[in-house]
Formats: structure tokens, sequence, C-alpha cells
């Protein structure tokens, strides 16, 4: 069973969603940092992030974990590696491909069918867990989520809109698992709002449908 939260970048979903995982006592899983880990082992290994076939190859040879210790790839401890500004740009080129979307669908999938999760990305709701029972879609002003990007990787908060709206575009318009609120999805815009206000809106969600004891 899982929670899924979904939205675009810098609109809180890592934060809350491993303080909801911890306030109901579920799971947490980080769709974006496998993405990353993808990105990660294509720059490192030079495989071009907009080919499809090689791309799809490497991501069913890597062993991609995640857990409350951080996010280890093929035995690594990568959870600073894959945070950087190349990464990022990288796993945003390499997420549209369905080679590897498929790749990780299935290995999510696959997860959230042996617990109790709540997972973070951008197309849970929509692609990775349509049944899902609770289905979030964090938003934030532009602006707002600009600055919470710039703190924390030190960028510059303009230059950094200016990415983060480019980055919006492709994935809104990509073809395979492109941002969208499912239909029946509840939208949070966290702007203005306190991370605690957040988490302890979206429990009493989890709470008032059955899913976490009360």
């Amino acid at each position: 069973m899982v929670i899924a939260i979904d939205g675009p970048a810098g609109a809180g979903k890592s934060t809350v969603a491993r303080a909801v995982a911890a306030e109901l006592g579920f799971t947490y899983l980080d769709s974006g940092a496998m993405y990353r880990c993808v990105a990660l082992a294509a720059l490192e290994r030079g495989v071009d992030a907009d080919d499809g076939a090689a791309l799809g190859e490497l991501v069913r040879g890597l062993a991609i974990e995640l857990g409350d210790g951080g996010v280890v790839l093929d035995g690594r401890e990568v959870s600073a590696a894959i945070r950087t500004p190349e990464a990022s740009g990288a796993a945003s080129r390499v997420a549209p491909h369905p080679e590897v979307r498929a790749a990780l669908v299935t290995q999510q999938q696959a997860m959230i069918a042996a617990g109790r999760y709540v997972a973070e990305g951008r197309d849970i709701g929509t692609v990775v867990a349509p049944d899902a029972p609770l289905k979030v879609f964090l938003t934030a002003s532009p602006a707002e989520r600009a600055r919470r990007r710039a703190a924390e990787t030190g960028e510059d908060a303009a230059a950094v809109l200016a990415a983060q709206d480019e980055r919006d575009r492709r994935d809104s318009e990509r073809e395979h698992g492109a941002l969208r609120a499912a239909d029946d999805a509840v939208e949070v815009d966290t702007t203005g709002l306190a991370i605690e206000e957040v988490v302890a809106r979206i429990a009493a969600l989890a709470r008032e449908r059955g899913l976490a004891p009360g």
C-alpha cells in the first residue's frame, strides 16, 4: 500500500514525504533518487543521457538501494553525489526515456506491493500507483520553489528559477510519466506553510481514510 506524493522540484516533496512516513510508521520511497542514480551512473560511465537504448541497458544492471541510511548505488553510498547540479541536470534528461522509466517503475511497484510506503516523485499517483488510496500533489509558487532549491544547493536563485522553468516545461510535456496531478489527488500549496503544517494535513487525510491508526 502506498501514499503517493507528487509535485514539481522545490515543492517540498522529499522533506514532507519523509516526515509523513515517520509520523505514520511507513517506509519512505524517494523515486527521484532512483532516477538520479541512473543519471550519476551514466555520467560516471560515459553513457549518453540522450541514448534511451544504452540507458535501458545501463539501468537493468544497476543495484539501487533506498533506506534510512541513505541511497546506495552498486554498493556505494551516493546520497550526496546524486544531488549535485550535474547529476540533477542529467536526471531530467534520462528520466523521460521509456526504457529507463519502465525498469524503475517495475522496481518501485515491486517495493510498494511488499509493504506500506509514502512514495514521492512526479508520476507516483498517475503511473506507478494509480490505485493509491491517497494521492497528494504538492505545489508552491515558482519563486518559493527556486528559493528553497538555491538555499539547498548554494546556487544563485535567479539561475535556479530559470533552470526550474525549463525543467518544469520538459517534465510536463514529456511523453512518458509527464508531471501532472492525478484526477483524484488532493492539491496542497506549501507556499508560506511550515513543514509541520503540511505533514499534519497529509497525516490527517491518511487517518481519515483509515490508512493509519487515529
